[in-house]
């Protein structure tokens, strides 16, 4: 893979003397076959420019600086890093500043097994790193790499059922486990699957097959309904207690979440009427908001459920910047990934979701100025640095506002997330 890549979640570094820096770490999921994340693999990218411009072991370096000034474990969660590395990178030894124990080297797929080459990656594998063959197509002489390897790559965009066969034939016996990238569809998921791949790198499971000719069932429709009360200016708080307790599974994840760190409280909620007095307005509204959305995304894997939250959370924090009401921006973040959470069309649900029309209309992709900071997100999460830098541009943004409210969304999210 180059060291630019599609779909990543970004991540702001910080320099050493504590200003912002002009880089992105971005991370890209890499999920088992129970939707569970396995790690995250690390990209860069410098300035405005949206593709690597072509020193590989500049930005090799630059990502292992960023990687330690930031905190590995905080980038991916304290799951496995996968660094794609220059050979300079590898056979320097420029790699021993991260922890071996989290960090997943990718050989790029440009580089040769040379006799330093591979001495320098026996070596590193002692230390406790493990090898990953990045874009992996065979080449004679690839042996003595593949003998090292613990995990191989196969690019899915760039190859035929035929050519991943033959490859997969000649690996066969390799103690490998095989990851399957750019799995951006549930046809491509089930075919991977098919031929042997165990591990997925790509956004497939935001794009589920949809079901045509279904309803929102009527607890999701009472879920949504109670979402919009919740982002009313007023409501009545004995009200809306009344509706959650009708779920039984939602009053438990609420008073669950009320009951965890997140929420800051020091005394014990047993009932929605005690968290309502407990917690305050503003902070119920947030706790009711989580639990209804992971209800939402019961069953789907918990990636979706991350995502959600950063969106929901980068709106809210991001909606001064550009005049807009931040409990309508948390809403329309979380409910953005709708579709992949109920498997239904956006067009099919929006018109019935109890919303104001600007917000159905931001929902289902219309360009209208509420969609503008959701926008912003959506590019990074495509890695469309383009698109990014456009929204900045038209709405008069500061890109150093953004990538400070995404980074608290991201720490946010991880918070949350333990207890939703």
């Amino acid at each position: 893979m180059a060291v630019a890549a599609r779909w990543p979640d970004c991540v702001l570094a910080r320099s050493a003397e504590g200003a912002l820096a002009a880089r992105y770490v971005a991370r890209q999921p890499i999920l088992d076959l129970h939707g569970k994340v396995h790690g995250y693999e690390l990209l860069f990218r410098d300035g405005p420019e949206a593709m690597f411009r072509g020193d590989g072991d500049l930005a090799t370096r630059t990502m292992i600086d960023n990687t330690v000034l930031f905190g590995l474990g905080r980038l991916t969660g304290n799951l496995p890093a996968f660094i794609n590395c220059t050979e300079e990178a590898l056979t320097g030894q420029f790699v021993h500043v991260l922890p071996a124990s989290m960090t997943v080297l990718e050989i790029l797929e440009t580089i040769d097994p040379s006799p330093a080459l591979m001495g320098a990656c026996r070596h590193l594998k002692a230390w406790g790193f493990r090898i990953a063959l990045d874009d992996f197509t065979w080449k004679p002489g690839m042996e003595p790499l593949v003998e090292i390897a613990d995990y191989i790559k196969v690019d899915f965009a760039a190859s035929n059922r035929q050519e991943r066969l033959r490859l997969l034939d000649r690996l066969r016996g390799a103690t490998v486990a095989l990851v399957a990238e750019k799995i951006e569809t549930q046809e491509e998921y089930r075919e991977a699957v098919k031929e042997g791949f165990t591990l997925m790198q790509g956004y497939h499971f935001c794009r589920p097959i949809l079901l045509e000719n279904h309803k929102i069932p009527a607890n999701r429709l009472s879920h949504v309904e109670i979402l919009r009360l919740l982002q009313d200016e007023k409501f009545d708080l004995h009200e809306l207690a009344r509706l959650v307790k009708r779920d039984a599974s939602l009053t438990y994840r609420l008073l669950r979440l009320i009951n965890s760190p997140v929420s800051a409280i020091r005394q014990e909620v047993r009932s929605v009427e005690t968290a309502l007095l407990a917690v305050g307005e503003q902070s119920f509204r947030r706790l009711a908001t989580l639990a209804i959305t992971s209800e939402l995304n019961a069953g789907q894997p918990m990636e979706l459920l991350r995502m959600a939250f950063v969106r929901a959370r980068f709106c809210e924090l991001a909606a001064p910047f550009c005049e807009l009401s931040h409990t309508e921006q948390y809403l329309l973040g979380l409910l953005s990934l709708l579709p992949a959470m109920l498997r239904l069309p956006m067009n099919e649900m929006v018109q019935l979701l109890p919303l104001r029309d600007e917000i159905r209309k931001a929902l289902d992709g219309k360009k209208v100025p509420e969609r503008a900071l959701l926008c912003w997100l959506e590019g990074h999460e495509r890695g469309d640095w383009t698109a990014c830098d456009m929204v900045v541009e038209m709405q008069g943004l500061n890109t150093s506002d953004l990538l400070l409210c995404y980074e608290e969304a991201l720490q946010w999210a991880e918070g949350a997330l333990h207890f939703a």
